[in-house]
Formats: C-alpha cells, structure tokens, sequence
C-alpha cells in the first residue's frame, strides 16, 4: 500500500495536471494539429473569422454591403483580413469565401443590396475577394452525411420543369419584342408580379424536394436546411435575385425574391418558420435565412465537401439544431466543433464585449445542453487553444475562458481519485474502468434529462452492453470500439421500452429497411447515445490522467502505464491514439516530479 503524505500526495496531482495541459493535442485521440492545415476539416477557420470580425465589430468598423458607386467599400477591407486568416487557418480559396460569407451574414450582413451598377451581394463579394471563379450550383456539394451529393438534382428537377412548361404559366415566346429582357419587365408587373414570383415558388419547391428525393435515393437520411438552400440556390441561378415582389407579398425596396424562393423552399423542406440562435436567443425569419443563404450558395464558388461540413457546423448555432451537430446534445470530434464560434461572436456583440458576462452564459448553456458537459467544455477548449495559434482573439479568448475552469476541475478530480485508488493498492486496470463505468452512467443520466425535455414525457436509457468486434474479425476492430461496436440498448418512454440486443449492427440495419416498425419508434432516441459513446475519443482523460498518475508514482513505465489504461478504457478508447498521448503526458509527469 501506498502510503503518501498530504504534501505527497498533493506534488502529484500537481505534476499530472501541469502534464496533462501542457499540450492540448495529449487529451484528445482526434488529430488536431493536421486541422491547423485543413488536413480533414477546416473548422478552425471557423473560429478565427470569427475573431476577426468580432474584434472589428468591437473597434466600430462597419458590417454592411452598400450600392455605393466606388470601387472598394469598407466592408472589403474586412472580408479580406477574414478571407486571409481563413487561409492561413487551412482553408483553400473557395471554403475561405463560404466561410467568411456565412458567418459574415450571421454577424449582421445583408446577403444583398444594389442596382445594376453598385450591385453587391455578400457571396459573389466573398468570391472575388478571394479569387475564386464562380461553379453553377450543380456542381456545389453537401457536406458529408455518410454519403453526398451535389445541387444537380436541384437544377436538374428545375430545368426539366423548365422545358416541359410547369415552372411559370406564362410562354416566353409570347412576350413582345422590346418587352423581353427590357425594364418593361424586369421593373414592372410582368417580372415583378407574375413571373418571377411564380417561377421562384414553384422553383424552390422542385428543387427542393428533387434534393430530399436525391439523397433519400442515395440512402441518406434527407437534410431539410440544405435540401432547401440548394434547391433555393438552383432556382436564384435563374431568376432575378434582386426583384421586387407583389405588395401583397412584401415591402418594396425591403424584400426581395429571394425571400419568395427561401419561403417556398423552407415549407417544402418542413423547416420552422422561426430560427432561434443559442444563448442569445436572437430570432431570425427562416425563410429569409434559406433565401440569403441559397443565394450566398449561387454566388459563392466552388466549396469542397469538408468546406460545406464548416458549413453546417456555422448553422449549427441555432437552438432548432437545423444543421451539424456541433451544437447538438452529441459531443462531436474535434473536426466538427464550430457552432459556439458562432454563439460566442453574437454574444459578444450584442454585450459590447463583456467577456465575463458571456463567458458565463456560453458555460451555462453547454453545461446545460450536453451529454457530457465535461468533454464538451473541453473540446471547445482544445479547439480554440489550437487556433489561438493561428489567429487569436475576443471569441477563442472568451471561449477559453468559459470552457477552462470546467477542464481544470475534470482533470484535478480524476487525478485525485486515481492517486486515492492507487494508495489503496488497487490495479491501475480497476480503476480505470470504474472511470469508465462513470462516464457511461454521466451520459445516461443527461440523456434521461436531455431527451425527456425534447419527447415531453420521460425517457430512461440504460446502455446494457458495449464493446467492439460486433461482425469483424480484424484486430483493429476488435479492439477499439468505434469500428464494430456491440451494442445492447433499452430505451423507456412513457409506458413503451424496448429492449435492443445488437442495436448497430443487427437492427439498425433492419430498421433502416422497414423490417422493425416494433422498435422504429425508439431508434432516433438510443442513437444519439450510441453516438455519444462511440465518439468517446475526443476526450481522453480517463487514458492519460491514470496513466500519467500512475507514472508518476513509479508504479510503472509510461508506456506501460498508459498501455494498461488504454486497454481497460473500453469507452474512452474507441480510436486509436491514447497509448501515444497516455505515455507522453505520463513521461511528462514523471520528469516533473522528479525535477
């Protein structure tokens, strides 16, 4: 038995948790410093545009797009500065300019403004700035959704439309000479009461519900955000953006058809009329939203999958959860964290940059919203620490600020226990499993609560069996979790459980092909744990703290240390990389107790 004093004991708690921070990169098996280069993701960028232009906004420079007849406008000076830390953040040109558009447009950016000289629109301005040359929505991807696609269904469904007479009721080859592509209609009831508003509802609704279709046939589950801004962006490609509409339809000089289209879009779709975003609880008009998106989209350039992933992660910022899930109850991989990015720089904002303040509610509201606010906090942590190395400022700051002390505390605690377990002589092994079992029991606990709120009755999910090797036979698979999980899972709603032996390999499969409606129902519910644990991985601290604890007191070699925790870690350990960052922190460890 172990038998060490309080100043001991205390030297060796402060030696894991001066370890165990010392390099952010050692606390997470997801591969953090390749995002600096945009090697898999470019969430990064995310946040530091977002402290570009939160720091701008703060100093007072101006976040608006104007017909203004000159060459450069203020609002460049800006989007330049964004677009080159974008870059330098591991995004190409073309991500550079969706991400800066996108998050520019959420800060307050109007999408568009103008006549025909002095006509701006906040994408094509974003395209230019960054060099990019403009692609047809065709050939504008979705992000990865296990499989993706492109906006072609979209244009295809339109143009088919098109020829065969059903986009507007009206014949091209009757409108006079003299008429046709003149001010007579593109500034007077032809265009603006007839045409165009048939064409953009009718538009948005077939291009939109061609992009459900299209995914659903390429067995994905359909996304109604981007079926709606795609098939939004399909039918902008044709008609006038900028057009007035109908009186009855909207104020003049206020509203443009591209509302008429983000309207169509959003009802076929079945989004909400109203978008709420987290913390500040700000809400914005859907309709509008999928209308400016769609023609940031048209205008854009030609994003790739991983920028339209960032994509979806920037629109994960809403309470609706209408889009990624970096926002969701779900902790996701480092890869996709960038929804708080978002919050963070409206916050600030709209509290003139009181990082106290906003500091506090960011950390309220995750605490709050998780499935383990534990590794949530910490992965936003992680994330901004890695681009404060890139681009640092108010957002990533505060961020940091909000997310730390929920960390120190994380990693303190599993120290402290770790070294009582230790000095009551029991295996490293034991111990780390029952930080297992406690993690499992954490998100079990804020599911019930989680997901009790969202089906308005109570839910009791209980994870009865998890480990890998469900169907492989590989040694990789049978050894980290998240390649072949065996899961059993029941799930209680209200007075219905259901009890689901080989939940991922066995029935989800079934379910997927309408063989289980018996069980269909509860599904969604356990999948979103399932999920949770899966991607345990993005934080590692029930590897690296017991292995670094356990080095520290010379009970064994880092390696081995951090072998033994790695192995028992039967959560925690659902990818590789733990073993390499449980021996660097627990070398650290040991270094440091024995200066």
């Amino acid at each position: 038995m172990l038998n060490l004093s309080s100043s001991e004991k205390s030297k060796v708690i402060s030696a894991v948790e001066m370890a165990a921070v010392s390099n952010v990169s050692n606390l997470t098996a997801d591969r953090v410093v390749a995002l600096t280069g945009g090697h898999g993701m470019v969430n990064m960028a995310i946040h530091t545009v977002a402290n570009v232009i939160t720091d701008e906004l703060l100093r007072g420079s101006k976040l608006s797009i104007e017909f203004a007849d000159a060459r450069k406008l203020p609002i460049d000076d800006l989007m330049e500065k964004a677009i080159k830390v974008a870059k330098k953040s591991g995004a190409d040109s073309a991500n550079a300019a969706l991400i800066v558009a996108c998050i520019m447009y959420l800060a307050g950016s109007k999408a568009q403004v103008g006549i025909p000289a002095g006509n701006r629109k906040l994408g094509a301005t974003a395209r230019m700035l960054a060099g990019v040359d403009r692609i047809g929505v065709a050939n504008v991807p979705t992000a990865k959704m296990n499989n993706k696609i492109s906006g072609f269904p979209a244009v295809m469904a339109i143009y088919q439309a098109m020829m065969e007479g059903k986009l507007t009721s009206y014949d091209g080859r009757n409108i006079p000479n003299f008429v046709a592509g003149g001010p007579l209609y593109g500034h007077s009831a032809l265009g603006e009461d007839f045409i165009w508003p048939e064409m953009a509802e009718n538009g948005a609704r077939i291009g939109t519900q061609a992009m459900l279709d299209a995914m659903a046939g390429a067995g994905m589950r359909p996304h109604p955000f981007t079926a709606a801004v795609l098939g939004a962006a399909a039918i902008l490609e044709v008609i006038h953006p900028d057009a007035e509409v109908p009186e009855e339809s909207g104020t003049y000089g206020r509203m443009s058809s591209a509302y008429l289209v983000g309207k169509s879009a959003m009802v076929t779709a079945g989004l909400p009329e109203k978008l709420h975003l987290k913390v500040t609880g700000e809400e914005f008009d859907t309709a509008q939203v999928v209308g400016d998106v769609g023609l940031i989209l048209k205008d854009i350039g030609g994003p790739s999958v991983i920028g339209m992933m960032a994509f979806d992660e920037i629109f994960a910022a809403f309470e609706e959860m209408i889009s990624g899930f970096s926002g969701s109850p779900i902790n996701a991989p480092i890869g996709h964290v960038g929804a708080y990015a978002v919050i963070g720089m409206k916050a600030l904002i709209e509290n003139e940059g009181d990082v106290d303040k906003v500091a506090s509610m960011i950390a309220k509201e995750r605490e709050a919203s998780s499935f383990d606010p534990e590794v949530a906090m910490i992965s936003i942590n992680t994330i901004c620490r890695k681009a404060n190395e890139l681009f640092s400022g108010p957002v990533t700051n505060m961020l940091i600020e909000a997310t730390e002390p929920t960390r120190a505390n994380a990693i303190h605690k599993r120290a402290e226990f770790v070294v009582d377990e230790l000095s009551l002589d029991k295996n490293l092994e034991d111990i780390v499993k029952e930080l297992e079992d406690e993690r499992i029991r954490n998100v079990e606990e804020n599911a019930n609560r989680i997901l009790s709120a969202m089906a308005g009755d109570k839910v009791i999910v209980k994870v009865l069996k998890i480990e890998p090797g469900a169907r492989r036979k590989a040694k990789t698979a049978k050894k980290y979790l998240a390649f072949d999980p065996l899961v059993d899972i029941s799930l209680t709603i209200g007075n219905n459980t259901a009890v689901m032996e080989n939940f991922v390999h066995e029935l989800i499969p079934q379910i997927s092909r309408g063989e289980r409606e018996d069980i269909a129902w509860a599904a969604p519910f356990a999948a979103t744990v399932v999920s949770e644990l899966v991607l345990a991985s993005v934080s590692i601290i029930n590897i690296v703290v017991p292995a670094a604890v356990a080095s520290a007191l010379k009970l064994y070699s880092p390696k081995e240390a951090a072998t033994i925790s790695e192995k028992a870690a039967y959560i925690t350990g659902a990818i590789p990389g733990g073993k390499v960052a449980g021996t660097n922190v627990g070398k650290l460890a040991l270094n440091i107790m024995e200066y």
